[in-house]
């Protein structure tokens, strides 16, 4: 009677056993990390391969991993039922039902999960060429209940292609850095940094360029010496050249050929020709992404560019240090003059520049302001009461209120910018 017992109840462990392994497995096989197996195949180790190989084709893993986890309980369950029906009656279903759930719950569901969760990489390479046998040994039947199971949902109006993709690489990204950013094993630095590459291909140069009323161009007519004072003045190396009105842009000024000049017409500076020695300007169009001119900035070797509308008209000009500012931050050396256009108050308050880009501060203090219409603070408000403010005025949106401080004819020059919980959108004269 003893050996009769053993044998069932040896059984039965041994399912439980296997729904752990299948349980384990399914849970690590997809929490694994989809990188680092990436990395690890290219660097030659074989169990990535595998885990990879198993990953690319999930609905067939799934299929063999259920078929085999229900296989095993259901066996384990009828064992134990026919056990306790001997041993205890018609009673026995009851008291089988209890000790499988119990059984199956922890120690072949939650004790594997937990354990293939805190070590999703090592179970999921440990276990990798097991299921591989696993897979291929069932797929016959997998096939079969796939087949099936696509079947039945088309007879119910279903989409079954199951290859759209809900979220692009680029959001998942994002999202990944957002997470461990939460988490604090990124820091804002770092984070900030690897949202800027990705929104390289977002952003156009118009967003970050420097706009034309703010541009140090040189009118090419001027007497040489007096150019040289100027490039001389400012903490530049390129100047574009005008003629007969600054938005007629002829050329640009490199100072390192100017200076060769004035070295070799030191007796006479107004003898440089400066005309002859201006580089082409190169127009780009105000719509051009971060990313593609980067690129061109790599294939050119060229470090400026003049940004332009679609008539043709002068914007501004974007350099390539604008565009790694984007990604690392404002970039100082021992020539620029330090101006963020940003003050904090002792009040958790801000005075702020209108020409202030709205992206810089959504950096700096982890605003949400939107960017689609607008480049710079004042544009935002400007956009938001559809109208230009007074100096005095104040209105509140996106849980900010704004001061108008001061502005210069129809542009606004510095703001006063409050975080509140505010949000119904006020003025007042």
């Amino acid at each position: 009677m003893e050996t009769a017992l053993l044998i069932p109840i040896l059984a039965i462990v041994a399912l439980l056993v296997l729904s752990a392994f299948f349980s384990g497995s399914e849970t690590a096989l997809t929490a694994a990390s989809r990188a680092r197996l990436y990395h690890l195949e290219r660097e030659g180790n074989r169990r990535a391969r595998l885990v990879n190989r198993l990953a690319a084709r999930k609905e067939r893993l799934i299929g063999a991993i259920l078929l085999g986890n229900n296989a095993v309980n259901i066996f384990a369950s009828a064992l134990a039922t026919s056990v306790l029906i001997g041993l205890a009656g018609e009673a026995g279903i009851a008291y089988a039902t209890i000790g499988m759930t119990a059984l199956v719950l922890v120690f072949a569901e939650v004790l594997p999960k937990t354990y293939a969760l805190a070590n999703a990489d090592r179970v999921a390479l440990a276990v990798a060429p097991v299921m591989r046998v696993l897979v291929f040994l069932l797929s016959p039947v997998t096939a079969a209940v796939q087949g099936i199971v696509r079947a039945t949902l088309r007879v119910i109006g279903a989409d079954t292609a199951g290859g759209k993709q809900l979220v692009s690489p680029h959001e998942e990204l994002r999202g990944a850095i957002d997470l461990h950013a939460s988490e604090g094993a990124v820091v804002k630095h770092e984070r900030d940094m690897l949202g800027g590459i990705l929104d390289l291909a977002d952003v156009e140069v118009r967003e970050v360029m420097v706009h034309r009323k703010n541009m140090v161009t040189i009118d090419v007519s001027e007497r040489p010496s007096r150019i040289a004072d100027q490039v001389i003045a400012h903490p530049y190396t390129r100047f574009p050249l005008w003629r007969n009105e600054p938005d007629n842009i002829i050329g640009l000024l490199h100072a390192k050929d100017l200076l060769r000049s004035v070295r070799t017409h030191q007796a006479d500076l107004d003898r440089i020709d400066i005309a002859a020695m201006a580089l082409d300007p190169w127009f780009i169009p105000e719509t051009t992404t971060l990313r593609r001119q980067l690129q061109e900035f790599r294939q050119r070797r060229a470090h400026f560019a003049l940004v332009v509308d679609e008539y043709g008209a002068l914007m501004g000009m974007v350099t390539l240090e604008d565009i790694l500012e984007e990604i690392v931050g404002d970039i100082v050396d021992e020539h620029d003059v330090v101006f963020t256009g940003v003050k904090a108050s002792p009040d958790g308050s801000y005075i702020v520049n209108g020409t202030v880009t709205i992206r810089d501060l959504n950096r700096e203090f982890e605003w949400d302001l939107p960017d689609d219409e607008a480049t710079t603070i004042a544009g935002l408000v400007i956009h938001e009461t559809q109208h230009i403010p007074e100096v005095g005025q104040s209105f509140v949106f996106y849980g900010l209120k704004f001061e108008i401080l001061t502005r210069q004819r129809n542009q606004i020059t510095s703001l006063h910018i409050t975080p509140t919980r505010q949000t119904d959108e006020t003025t007042a004269p």
